[in-house]
């Protein structure tokens, strides 16, 4: 029996890790400055965006100073057809915005596989306009192959200060069988968060070459764990979900 989406998957994987060498550097050492000065990394997607966003928060073995900036309107939780008209939406990333402590000097990772919308599009100029580095999390080939929504005409990679690019193909997907029209399974997330723990384990790796102690989180559910955090979850608490 053969895997076909595992086959797949790593191929895309092995892309993805040999064309992101330079932008995984220079986001290491934007994300290290940011925690060493106590800054936050924001999360923000949308779609399924913002799984990505969500997967850096929270996590055994994940840095503590991560805000995830979750809309219930565009994360398809009030309906995907609700959520694909609000991503669209001139404005409405500003509203989302409002809502959170976004400091100049901290970073936020805004996953888009196709980077057209205006969503997206419009939290990374505001983002930027507030002195924060802004890492897309796009795939360049899908997101070239497009036009923009946004009435400035750009897309995601164009804008943001650094790009992980998830080395998808045009359609988010993998396969193809005969006897089935269009593609089939999509490796957006599954690549995209391989690409961000990446992203945590060379942070933190850096922050100890520095003589930084990473604020890493350990399992809630393995004893002893709860010690380990409460301090982490305490400087951070106030910036972030985790209170």
């Amino acid at each position: 029996m053969s895997f076909l989406f595992f086959d797949a998957a790593r191929l895309v994987l092995d892309r993805a890790e040999l064309a992101n060498a330079e932008a995984m550097s220079r986001a290491t050492e934007a994300l290290a400055g940011c925690i060493e000065a106590g800054g936050v990394l924001h999360g923000f997607g949308t779609g399924h965006g913002h799984l990505l966003a969500e997967d850096l928060f929270h996590r055994a073995g994940g840095l503590a100073a991560v805000n995830p900036m979750l809309d219930p309107g565009v994360m398809m939780r009030e309906g995907a057809d609700s959520a694909t008209l609000l991503e669209r939406l001139p404005g409405y990333a500003a509203v989302i915005l409002e809502r959170y402590d976004v400091r100049a000097g901290d970073v936020i990772m805004i996953a888009s596989n196709s980077g057209r919308n205006a969503v997206p599009i419009e939290m990374a100029l505001l983002c930027k306009e507030r002195g924060l580095t802004v890492v897309a999390l796009t795939s360049v080939t899908h997101s070239s192959s497009q036009s923009s929504r946004h009435a400035g005409g750009k897309r995601l990679f164009e804008l943001a200060d650094i790009v992980f690019d998830n080395c998808g193909e045009t359609g988010d997907t993998a396969l193809t069988l005969d006897g089935m029209a269009g593609g089939l399974c999509s490796t957006s997330t599954v690549i995209g968060a391989a690409l961000l723990q990446q992203w945590v384990a060379e942070t933190a790796r850096l922050l100890l070459e520095r003589g930084i102690t990473p604020p890493i989180l350990q399992s809630s559910n393995a004893d002893g764990a709860d010690a380990n955090n409460a301090a982490f979850l305490a400087q951070y608490g106030k910036r972030t979900r985790h209170l």
